[in-house]
């Protein structure tokens, strides 16, 4: 299938993606923040550059959006019909980069949590998310 968009508009649309700063990771800060949870941000020394570090508990937080990191039976993780060839060894790359820094993170002894876009739409959806790092911050004094 044929893009609809020129070449030029299509660069500048995905110039926008940002990796930082993004509407659902400003949802899970604030969440984080109002439920009483202290972190710090994108910390470079450890791979991935997690999202949120929580230094305390010993747990980081990605938040993942849907699309870039193909959540498993998630509409938006949906495969552009051009150039398939190119999206396909993208997304690939995406998930082997996040299973080996999962896998990196927790040989350093830090628990893991993944938080998806479409978890961040409601705040039910974003508690029942953060479940596991409240669970970690209740046990410890």
């Amino acid at each position: 299938m044929i893009d609809h968009i020129s070449p030029e508009r299509r660069s500048w649309l995905m110039s926008r993606v940002r990796s930082k700063d993004t509407t659902p990771e400003l949802r899970v800060r604030q969440m984080a923040h109002r439920v009483g949870l202290r972190f710090r941000l994108h910390r470079r020394e450890l791979p991935g550059k997690p999202d949120l570090v929580f230094p305390r508990l010993r747990t980081v937080i990605f938040v993942h959006g849907c699309f870039w990191h193909r959540h498993p039976g998630c509409s938006k993780a949906s495969t552009p019909k051009s150039r398939t060839e190119f999206w396909n060894s993208k997304f690939v790359q995406n998930e082997r980069r996040d299973v080996e820094n999962k896998k990196l993170l927790k040989r350093l002894g830090w628990q893991v949590i993944t938080i998806w876009e479409c978890e961040t739409k409601t705040d039910q959806a974003l508690k029942r998310a953060l479940r596991p790092l409240l669970i970690t911050a209740k046990a410890r004094p």
